[in-house]
Parts: C-alpha cells; sequence; structure tokens
C-alpha cells in the first residue's frame, strides 16, 4: 500500500517530523538523500514544513522553537502513532504509567497533536487526524518503511503500548528473539512496527528511543550521498531478512534507518 488515501487505524505510525535546529539546512540534506521537495510552512504553523516525494506527503521538518523559559528541544526525529481521540489516547498514557509532554492540542484544522514518553521513556506523538491524515506515500523509496521502539525494559514497553495505543506485542517469528511486532486490532496479522530490547547493542547512555527507517532505491549510493554531506554511519550496510539495512546520523545528530527492501 504505497499511497494513503484514508486515516489510519488507530495505533498505526502514520507520520514522522524531525526537529531541526537549522530547517532550511535539513530541508536541503533529506531533499538531496531522499528526493524531497518543501518549502518553509506559514508562521501560523510555526514554519513547518511538509515534505513529498512525487507529490506525496512523507515527513515533516520544523525548526527547533523552545517555550519561553525552555530548553530548546533535541534535534531529533519523533515518530506519531494513529488515534481517534487524542483526548482519550491522552488519558490512557497517563493511566498506562507515561507522561503526557504536549498537548492534546489542535493544529488548525489538520487534527490534533500529542507528544509523550511511554513509560520506559521513549518519546512519541500522537495524531488524531481531521484534514491531514499524515503521510501519503510509505514503503517506497523515499518515503518511511518501518518505525520501533528501543526500550530497556521490553515488558514494560509492550504493556504500555497495549493499554494506552491498543497495540499488541507479540514475536513475529521463532527468530526474532527479543524483538515484537506490534499489532493493531484492525490488522491483527500484520506488525506495523516493532519494539526490541536495546541490551547491549547500544552504549548504557543512549535513552529508549523510537527509530524510523526509510526506505531506498540504492543503499550504497545513499550512504555515499549521507557522508559527503558530513553524516555519521553507525552501522554499514547489513544484509537481513528484510533487505539491506544501514544507521545513519545526520550532520546534526538525528539518527534514523535506510534501508534497501529485499530479502536476503
Amino acid at each position: 500500500m504505497p499511497e494513503i488515501n484514508e486515516a489510519y487505524a488507530p495505533g498505526t505510525p502514520c507520520w514522522v517530523g524531525l526537529t531541526a535546529q537549522d530547517q532550511r539546512a535539513a530541508m536541503d540534506y533529506y531533499g538531496t538523500l531522499f528526493g524531497w521537495t518543501g518549502e518553509v510552512g506559514p508562521a501560523e504553523y510555526g514554519g513547518y514544513a511538509v515534505m513529498e516525494k512525487d507529490g506525496r506527503a512523507v515527513a515533516g521538518i520544523s525548526p527547533a522553537m523552545a517555550p519561553e523559559g525552555q530548553p530548546e528541544p533535541p534535534h531529533v526525529w519523533t515518530t506519531f502513532l494513529a488515534s481517534d481521540d487524542a483526548d482519550a489516547t491522552a488519558r490512557r498514557i497517563s493511566d498506562a504509567g507515561g507522561a503526557v509532554l504536549f498537548g492534546p492540542d489542535a493544529v488548525g484544522t489538520l487534527g490534533r497533536m500529542v507528544v509523550a514518553s511511554d513509560a520506559t521513556g521513549a518519546v512519541f506523538g500522537v495524531w488524531d487526524p481531521q484534514d491531514f491524515i499524515g503521510a501519503g506515500r510509505v514503503n517506497e523509496p523515499g518515503s518511511v518503511i518501518w518505525c520501533d521502539c528501543n526500550t530497556r525494559d521490553l515488558p514494560a514497553a509492550a504493556a504500555f503500548y497495549e493499554a494506552a495505543l491498543g497495540l499488541k506485542a507479540h514475536r513475529v517469528d521463532e527468530a526474532s528473539g527479543d524483538y515484537l511486532g506490534l499489532f493493531t486490532e484492525a490488522a491483527p496479522d500484520r506488525p506495523v512496527g516493532g519494539v526490541g530490547d536495546m541490551g547491549d547493542r547500544f552504549p548504557p547512555e543512549v535513552p529508549p528511543h523510537w527509530m524510523t527507517t526509510f526506505a531506498v532505491a540504492d543503499l550504497a549510493d545513499t550512504v555515499a550521498t549521507h557522508r559527503e554531506a558530513n553524516g555519521t554511519v553507525v552501522q554499514e550496510p547489513t544484509r537481513t531478512p528484510w533487505g539491506e539495512m544501514a544507521l545513519l546520523v545526520d550532520p546534526w545528530g538525528a539518527p534514523f534507518g535506510a534501508m534497501q527492501p529485499g530479502g536476503s
């Protein structure tokens, strides 16, 4: 389903947004890397830029703006999970041991937004759509192909996402180990995301977090372009059952994944 025209099922990753230290430079970098186009948005939306791939919305890039007296937010990608009632989802987040950091708040007539952290500390967003459903293209080069939560307490994270978002977490297959697929009520046989134990795969100072992975047509070319732009390669291209993957960090410090789909 590369093109999306209807609202996402609740719990499904439906949008990703980058809070950028240098919005214009980030737009240029990701535009070159993924073939995105976009313009700085109107002032009433804080200049938020909706980036497109082949005429369909794929991601957002906003300038980092701090409320008065607060520190500037980090340069980072945020995954937004779909909701059909942002207020009710916010209440469930709090009841499940998470923390609501922002919202629920209306974004004009586009929808209602929440930013929260789960019971293990991973930050994510919630999007309750009105005029804007989220990404209009997925699973194609230059668009999101996967989002997952990396946590240091897998049972707690799994319990949280079921209680707060209705996502059931279980192993996709016997080889998945400490990695669980996240399944919606609408599609109980197809994972919409995942949650995995960080273990020793990450340094101890790295907190729980959501990771965005983008599909690319040629991973070697993407990594070369990334390096030319002074990006960092944390994990060199590696073959997996789902395709070849690399873990990258953009020039300002935001990690993300890149995948060239295709089984090993």
